[in-house]
């Protein structure tokens, strides 16, 4: 077995939370583990976390400014990619979809435009060896 840290949650506020629950459950195939009226937790089924805070609609997120900017998810499979790809799409939410060596990456954005990006195959799959061109988008 491994040992080290890895990540378990990942905790995002958002301005309106049934906008971005309904949003997170299609897109990524999450289900809602817990509910508050402002903050939900929604799990997928190999446990990751995401935990979501609702601050209102006048909260802003700055883009470029210190702290997580984006989360990559892994999809399932390629299949489960092309689902992603599809709801973004029917959402108007679709940004790109790029393809590098064997890694594909479908990137849109969240109801509170949030950079959303999910790639197949995964690192544990396929591991980055270098940085990423699209650290320095900003």
């Amino acid at each position: 077995m491994a040992h080290g840290a890895r990540l378990g949650s990942a905790v995002m506020f958002v301005q309106h939370l049934d906008r971005s629950v309904s949003f997170y459950l299609a897109v990524l195939a999450l289900e809602v583990a817990d509910r508050s009226s402002s903050a939900a937790l929604l799990i997928s089924a190999d446990g990751s976390q995401l935990i979501l805070r609702a601050m209102g609609a006048n909260a802003a997120h700055a883009l470029g400014s210190v702290g997580v900017q984006y989360v990559i998810w892994t999809a399932d499979g390629e299949e489960d990619l092309h689902r992603c790809e599809r709801l973004l799409r029917e959402r108007s939410a679709h940004r790109e979809t790029r393809t590098s060596g064997r890694a594909t990456v479908v990137e849109g954005r969240d109801p509170d435009d949030i950079v959303v990006m999910i790639a197949y195959p995964g690192p544990d799959q396929l591991p980055l060896h270098e940085l990423p061109a699209r650290i320095y988008g900003w």
